[in-house]
């Protein structure tokens, strides 16, 4: 299953360190940051509930960028 969120995030360094963080998610088997739509598409590992992974997701974002936001 694949879902968009909307984020926040100041600046595309930003947004690929937080690509790296969804990526390195348990759950999550792919993910991506478009920076300039301010959208994270992540694809998730079958069986697993999107927004259990999110949760997760999001706290793994805010370890390496703490000013940003996912919308979940």
């Amino acid at each position: 299953m694949k879902k968009t969120y909307k984020i926040d995030v100041d600046c595309a360094n930003c947004a690929n360190k937080m690509e790296d963080a969804a990526k390195k998610t348990a759950g999550v088997k792919d993910a991506s940051v478009n920076f300039m739509t301010l959208k994270m598409s992540v694809e998730f590992e079958e069986g697993q509930d999107p927004k259990t992974v999110m949760q997760q997701v999001r706290a793994n974002c805010k370890k390496v960028e703490d000013d940003c936001e996912v919308f979940i």
